[in-house]
């Protein structure tokens, strides 16, 4: 079983920046893919980002590409989201995810608030 703890969320001005940790139990962490995901009020969850098992592959949505980097240690069995030049629709509940051995993202932590004011 796969346990994740996000946290680093918070409130923060326009422009202003804030690192997200997700924290992950179990022995998976290291072979499984890792994905960031938000969802604001009254939308869908979307994705943000996603790293590879070793970290030499990221990818990115079109809206934070530039401004958001996406990252892994896989000692400490934890994923990293920072986050730069943040804009008020980047508020949203941001979850982390785990696909183990790039599958489906079949684990997901409980989320963490992010708030940008304008």
């Amino acid at each position: 079983q796969v346990q994740l703890v996000e946290s680093g969320g918070g409130l923060v001005q326009a422009g202003g920046s804030l690192r997200l940790s997700c924290a992950a139990s179990g022995r998976t962490f290291s072979s499984s893919t890792m994905g960031w995901f938000r969802q604001a009020p009254g939308k869908e969850r979307e994705f943000v980002a996603a790293i590879n098992w070793g970290g030499g592959r990221t990818y990115y949505a079109d809206s934070v590409k530039g401004r958001f980097t996406i990252s892994r240690d896989n000692a400490k069995n934890t994923m990293y989201l920072q986050m730069n030049s943040l804009k008020p629709e980047d508020t949203a509940v941001y979850y982390c995810a785990s696909a183990p051995r790039g599958l489906a993202y079949n684990y997901w932590g409980q989320g963490t608030q992010v708030t940008v004011s304008s």
